[in-house]
């Protein structure tokens, strides 16, 4: 008797559907996938779903300090691979291992603070982020399609091509 668990499903897969994103290593050997974003600061894309509006990224902070006040519409999920940070709005911090979900409409501040050598999060983020001063005007946002450019930019300046970003698009 054959083992049916052990079977392949025999029938091709639907051909609309976009291939399936595999990154072995997420936390890249090349510093040269890392996107940066401000000072000290990087994200390294891994999804970016411009048919669906949302990003999946590392963020990278290799500073202390205040890095952005923000607002966003739709949820925010976030895991934290290494060190730890906060929002001013808040009394908890994210730690190394934590997940932190961000309802939304939710306005806050992120911090690291001193003594944090590193911290690198996993981000998934829907729709946008609206970058917003302490009264809540905005002042600037990202989408996906923000990171798709600057992504393209600077794979571009570092020698991997423009359209190195393709393979993380979906």
């Amino acid at each position: 008797m054959v083992d049916q668990s052990r079977i392949p499903y025999r029938h091709p897969q639907p051909k609309e559907s976009a291939p399936e994103l595999v990154i072995p290593s997420v936390i890249p050997e090349d510093d040269r996938i890392w996107v940066p974003q401000a000072e000290n600061v990087w994200f390294r894309p891994l999804c970016l779903c411009a048919s669906r509006g949302y990003w999946m990224n590392l963020l990278k902070v290799r500073k202390s300090g205040v890095l952005s006040r923000h607002r966003h519409p739709q949820p925010v999920h976030g895991y934290v691979i290494k060190g730890r940070w906060r929002y001013l709005e808040h009394d908890w911090e994210a730690r190394e291992g934590g997940y932190v979900y961000e309802a939304p409409g939710e306005t806050h501040t992120l911090v690291v603070d001193e003594g944090v050598e590193e911290m690198i999060t996993l981000f998934q983020v829907n729709g946008v982020m609206l970058y917003v001063d302490p009264d809540g005007a905005v002042m600037g946002y990202e989408d996906v399609f923000t990171k798709i450019d600057l992504c393209r930019a600077h794979y571009t300046k570092v020698g991997l091509g423009a359209d190195y970003v393709d393979q993380f698009i979906r």
